[in-house]
């Protein structure tokens, strides 16, 4: 049986706001604790696209700069326009279960697109 919690976290860099669920008996985190975030769409360093297979044939990939990876796919992406200042998007994407919702502005999300896999990369600073 897994250990999840759910972590809140904002942007120190952006206007985003971030739920995620954490298998924590894997990676453990706390309350306070500074982390970098990248959400991509391959983990080839020369960014080309993802075949579907991961092979550890010794080549060099995104992962290897990060601490906890995840495998999933956005299933959802909606406005939110419960503010009547300015507009959110919201983006929701599934690893494996583990649910992710990202809120922020709209421009953060224009090179997502529905059902796309996406590989999440976390690690503490």
């Amino acid at each position: 049986m897994c250990t999840v919690s759910r972590v809140e976290a904002r942007s120190e860099q952006l206007d985003m706001y971030m739920q995620l669920d954490v298998a924590t008996d894997v990676y453990p985190m706390h309350a306070g604790e500074k982390f970098n975030m990248v959400i991509a769409p391959t983990l080839n360093l020369d960014g080309t696209p993802d075949t579907g297979y991961y092979t550890q044939a010794g080549r060099k990939t995104l992962a290897d700069n990060y601490e906890y990876v995840m495998q999933g796919k956005l299933y959802k992406i909606s406005e939110d326009t419960s503010s009547s200042q300015n507009a959110k998007v919201e983006m929701y994407a599934s690893f494996g279960g583990l649910l992710m919702l990202l809120r922020g502005d709209p421009s953060t999300a224009a090179s997502f697109e529905l059902d796309q896999r996406l590989f999440l990369l976390i690690r503490k600073v």
